[in-house]
């Protein structure tokens, strides 16, 4: 669904895929009042080798349907504090990625959490929405809509 000025209509949920770190159909949560985007992950280390660093983990976890026991492996990433919606600041790693939404491939910063807690593995932060979509609370599921109606 496509508005004016080249803003997509998103609703307060969804599904998306992320092919670089092989999940389909990952429930999403969009929520304006955050900032950054995040995603659930487990066994988080940073892993040094000689003189590299890396980041190894795995998405998240075996509470959920789409889990597999996969380790991934990032050389480039970063690392910033994040003030979560409870007000405490944390340091998360973050990563560089692909997510897909009505059938577009956007490029996406997902920070590191642990979110087994929460409904949704994945939340979308305004920094990703902002400039792309618009979002009406009372809809969801439009892009896994769009995308099964191919």
């Amino acid at each position: 669904m496509q508005l004016s000025r080249n803003k997509i209509l998103i609703g307060r949920s969804d599904k998306a895929d992320f092919p670089e770190i092989e999940l389909d159909n990952i429930d999403i949560k969009i929520d304006s009042g955050a900032y950054t985007s995040s995603i659930h992950c487990y066994e988080v280390n940073e892993v040094k080798e000689g003189n590299s660093t890396f980041l190894k983990l795995k998405f998240l976890d075996n509470s959920h349907p789409q889990y597999y026991k996969k380790d991934f492996i990032f050389d480039e990433y970063s690392s910033k504090i994040v003030k979560s919606s409870n007000g405490i600041s944390e340091k998360r790693f973050l990563i560089h990625t692909k997510i897909i939404l009505f059938n577009t491939e956007f490029p996406i910063n997902l920070t590191i959490t642990e979110r087994s807690d929460m409904k949704f593995p994945v939340l979308l932060g305004r920094k990703f929405l902002n400039k792309k979509f618009v979002i009406d609370t009372a809809k969801k599921n439009l892009s896994y809509k769009l995308k099964n109606k191919k």
